[in-house]
């Protein structure tokens, strides 16, 4: 695991001004936080925190900088933070409570050692059991009678099928409560302060032995109140009476939050939100109180929050995490491009000097590629089927488009006129597919089809064509006519099938292209007598990728066979742990006969037929000579999932969802005796596919949900399929909450890898060469499954390409640590792109690698399975020079090739000139291999030239250039 020393030392620096803050500071050590949320970005830029030494005048960390963000739900709907609450527990910890959402039943729930480094959040459903409109402006105080957190909030519910609500208002709220010990378990809701009104927006502070309560009054009618008044108890969970007193705060206020001052008086901050200020009020005893507002300056944008009091040494610590947080920022906003100030720097010299005599294994599977169906990768991209909505199965559900139904790409022509397909259920094909078309008979009507953007068809090539067609009771059999017309509607084809059948049969035939279509239609008619139903109708090109059945579009999938993939991962990421459980990937649903396979949903809002499901996946791998690495959920959906974030398969149904996860190993690597193995067998593949890996989860939030579930996934396999390497998570990001606690759970479980993804700027990149010299070599491997440099816009440019080739050097000089690398995401279909940048772009026609492809080809295709260090001395050794120039020697130990990978990151060329330490090169001739323009450029190949090599050898870098020169050698000492 990577040694994050600077965060334990950060801990236990702060923890001596974090417990019993009172009895160890003096009043001129204490300072004041203010933890508060804004508006901005609707509420999705998480608690900022101000300080102030006096708790009047308050200073912003940052300012806006990001101490916690809520990570509750889907990215469009969610991921707010309203409301954030902290306090200090008896443990010493900082637990943090907030406002989710407008609505549900749930609040948002962390904790802290220092506000920076937080620990996972949960999201407890504190109204369970009652049908509530909302969880409001949550607040907490521990309760040391009982040894307890009493949670307090404002919610309306429904009594009795009606909404308790004033008279045509949507909230009428009361105060409920919850209390807990540990933040794990909490005890059901009851009602916690009802003043027979609408009440919102409470805080409580303990003082000489009582619990006063400041509350909003809320109501609308008869006349808008809007004020702040006082209840008192003597217990923390109440019953809290209100005093009587005359509200203390009037006029439109809200949100009160108390600091305590060391003067024994009393601060109350209050939102004054139609004056768009805050206000404020001092007292010393609750009853009386001055107007404080004049001596206040609080930070602008700030809404609802919550005081706390801490030392100057812990507010110095925060500072100084920001300050730290800003330099990171400062580098990753860092451009390729040398600074004006360093051109006099150039042009630059190079000496290099690989030592032989200090190779050392690194993984022969680094480099392979990362399949997901996003932005049509597979429907009308990879997957070599012609007609969309083969088997009638779209749906409103899908996909936001008008139109997004079962009849969806299809149309009825008749005379000129096109009208809408009949859809019918009854006796389906298979209960998996469900519907089908009812197809009328009369002269002159055709069902027709335009694909995926048109049917592209070349002159001369070959379709199979195919379908399902029943004839239903009082109709008679005949000819089907299948023609494909291009885009001005004439005939390039025609062929016809026989139908006479009574039940489903399925019809073939072939059809040969007259002539080069860009845009066609498939055209059936039917020349019988009644109707006919019809499903699965299919046009497939017999030139697919290895001319393989149910194949592969062959330009594309050759495109990146050509990348020399180690490995394969599939069938996606997001897309596998799907968006809510009902939507997770399942395996079993893709293979078999295609009309009996289940298709569903696609987590990037279309449609997916698995017609390109395990089976071919598996099959491609073995044609490219890829490792397969299947990805499974770890028993949890997307965190971004719809209808609430994460949720878990139930805990009844873990012990099926695992079996299933076992017999995919059967399946994969099983005899063909066995039950899995002999359905391989029947798709036409008897021999194993000899599976090594499974991933297990995909970026996934690190939750008590995740690890329950995945610790008893991976203990399976551990103990029935101790051959299969299994690939942990840590995470969508390179830091933070899931990150660390990721990395927590495979090296407590001592899974062997971890699946590590982020995207990041080139000057992230460029910066972070070192990022995996200091992980463990002897510890948990790393997949890095997703990455690539983003520049706003995210253009496939020269410059990201070179930040990536950068980055790769890295790669390769870790490579006993880092096993795998992918970049992400690997395919887009012009015109229905979820997601920028991707590696590779096609139409209908064409196919259109980019720069960073061919930045992945080149190391794809110069792979090796050593690294030999080696020592580069610049004529100018400044860093921001050095980084500019990284270098990477590996080889091949199959072919006897020695390969040197020079990224050259500067505006003028550099000459370098390269000596080989105790090994010699097998001859004088070599390939070199650069690519090179402009940072801008997105129009780039590399180009291939002979060059000569010796003992001691020099070669000219172009300008902002990649470089890959090969040669055999002798022998490495």
């Amino acid at each position: 695991m990577r040694k994050h020393l600077s965060f334990f030392i950060l801990i236990l620096f702060l923890l001596p001004g974090v417990f019993s803050l009172a009895k160890t500071s003096s009043s001129s050590d204490i300072r004041y936080l203010f933890a508060y949320f804004t508006d901005k970005n609707e509420n999705r830029n998480g608690m900022h925190l101000a300080w102030s030494e006096d708790g009047y005048t308050w200073n912003p960390i940052g300012p806006e900088h990001s101490f916690l963000k809520s990570d509750y739900g889907t990215w469009h709907a969610d991921k707010r933070m309203r409301d954030p609450f902290v306090m200090q527990g008896p443990d010493g910890l900082w637990h943090c409570i907030w406002t989710l959402n407008w609505d549900g039943n749930a609040i948002g729930y962390a904790c802290s050692k220092d506000l920076v480094h937080w620990s996972r959040q949960s999201y407890p459903k504190v109204m369970e059991g009652y049908e509530v409109r909302n969880c409001w402006a949550p607040e907490m105080i521990y309760d040391e009678e009982n040894g307890q957190y009493v949670i307090y909030w404002a919610s309306t519910i429904k009594e009795n099928g009606e909404w308790k609500t004033e008279p045509g208002e949507k909230y009428d709220h009361r105060m409920y409560y919850t209390t807990t010990k540990d933040f794990k378990t909490f005890s059901p809701a009851k009602i916690f302060f009802d003043p027979g009104h609408n009440v919102i927006d409470v805080t409580i502070q303990k003082k000489d032995g009582k619990y006063y309560m400041l509350y909003k009054d809320e109501r609308i009618w008869p006349k808008a109140k809007k004020e702040l008044s006082v209840a008192v108890s003597d217990h923390a969970a109440g019953p809290y009476i209100p005093t009587g007193d005359k509200p203390f705060a009037t006029d439109w206020v809200e949100g009160p939050a108390v600091c305590p001052l060391s003067d024994g008086s009393y601060v109350v901050y209050m939102d004054a939100y139609t004056r768009h200020r805050y206000e404020a009020k001092r007292t010393r005893d609750f009853h009386t109180w001055e107007d404080v507002t004049d001596r206040i300056s609080i930070p602008k944008d700030a809404k609802h929050g919550s005081i706390i009091t801490v030392s100057e040494e812990f507010v110095d610590n925060l500072l100084s995490e920001v300050s730290a947080f800003q330099h990171r920022e400062k580098l990753r906003n860092e451009r390729l491009a040398l600074p004006d100030s360093l051109k006099g720097a150039i042009p630059v010299e190079a000496e290099i000097t690989v030592h032989g005599n200090r190779a050392k294994k690194i993984s022969d599977n680094l480099f392979g590629i990362f399949f997901e169906d996003l932005n049509y990768a597979a429907d009308g991209g990879l997957y070599a089927e012609l007609i969309q909505n083969r088997d009638f199965e779209y749906s409103p559900e899908d996909g936001a488009r008008q139109g997004w139904d079962s009849g969806y790409a299809w149309s009825v022509r008749e005379g000129g006129h096109s009208s809408p397909v009949t859809i019918a259920v009854e006796n389906p094909l298979h209960e998996n597919n469900p519907h089908y078309a009812v197809l009328q008979a009369n002269p002159g009507v055709a069902l027709q089809n335009d694909g995926f953007d048109g049917i592209s068809l070349k002159k001369g090539d070959k379709y199979d064509f195919s379908l399902f067609a029943r004839l239903p009771e009082g109709s008679k059999g005949g000819k089907m006519i299948v023609r494909l017309l291009d885009q001005d509607g004439r005939e390039v084809a025609q062929s016809a099938v026989n139908v006479s059948s009574k039940e489903w049969k399925r019809q073939h035939t072939v059809l040969v292209a007259n002539a080069d279509v860009r845009a066609g239609v498939l055209s059936l008619e039917p020349k019988l007598t009644g109707t006919v139903h019809l499903d699965m109708v299919s046009l497939f090109p017999q030139n697919t990728f290895k001319g393989r059945k149910n194949g592969l579009r062959a330009d594309l999938a050759q495109t990146i066979a050509d990348l020399h993939p180690r490995f394969m991962r599939f069938p996606g990421g997001c897309l596998a742990h799907g968006d809510g459980v009902h939507n997770i990937y399942n395996w079993k649903e893709t293979i078999g006969p295609l009309e009996s396979r289940k298709p569903q949903r696609n987590l990037w809002g279309y449609h997916q037929t698995k017609g390109l499901g395990y089976f071919e996946f598996f099959q491609y791998c073995e044609d490219i000579h890829a490792e397969p690495v299947p990805v499974i959920a770890a028993g949890v959906c997307c965190q971004n999932s719809q209808g609430g974030g994460q949720q878990g398969i139930p805990m009844c149904d873990m012990d099926a969802f695992i079996q299933d996860i076992l017999d995919l190993v059967e399946y994969a690597n099983g005899d063909a005796s066995t039950e899995w193995g002999r359905k391989r067998a029947e798709a036409g593949h008897p021999e194993p596919f000899r599976l090594k890996y499974i991933g297990i989860g995909n970026e996934d939030q690190i939750t008590d949900a995740f690890e329950e579930r995945f610790t008893m996934i991976y203990q399976a396999l551990k103990t029935k399929h101790p051959e299969i390497t299994v690939i942990g998570t840590a995470g969508p990001f390179n830091e933070g909450t899931d990150y660390e606690e990721g990395w927590a759970i495979v090296n407590q479980l001592g899974v062997p890898m971890v699946d590590e993804h982020y995207y990041q700027t080139p000057g992230w990149f460029l910066n972070n060469q070192h990022f995996y010299d200091s992980y463990d070599q002897k510890g948990v491997k790393v997949y890095l499954g997703e990455y690539a440099a983003h520049l706003p816009g995210r253009p496939n440019n020269l410059e990201v390409s070179l930040a990536e080739a950068a980055y790769m050097t890295s790669l390769e000089r870790n490579g006993d640590v880092v096993s795998m690398a992918s970049y992400a995401p690997l395919l887009a279909k012009e015109g229905h792109t979820q997601w920028n940048p991707d590696l590779i772009y096609f139409d209908n026609q064409t196919v259109k690698p980019t720069v960073n492809y061919y930045v992945q080809q080149l190391y794809g295709q110069n792979a090796g399975d050593e690294y030999l260090p080696s020592t580069v001395k610049l004529s100018d050794s400044s860093e921001d020079i050095a980084k500019r120039f990284p270098v990477s020697v590996v080889k091949d130990s199959k072919t006897g090739d020695l390969i040197l990978k020079m990224v050259n990151i500067l505006p003028s060329a550099t000459r370098a000139r390269i000596r080989l330490e105790d090994v010699t090169a097998a001859g004088s001739r070599a390939v070199k291999t650069v690519l090179s323009g402009a940072l801008e450029d997105k129009n780039l190949e590399p180009q291939s030239s002979d060059c000569e090599v010796g003992q001691e050898f020099t070669c000219e870098l172009p300008a902002y250039s990649f470089t890959v020169i090969r040669f055999k050698i002798k022998s490495v000492y």
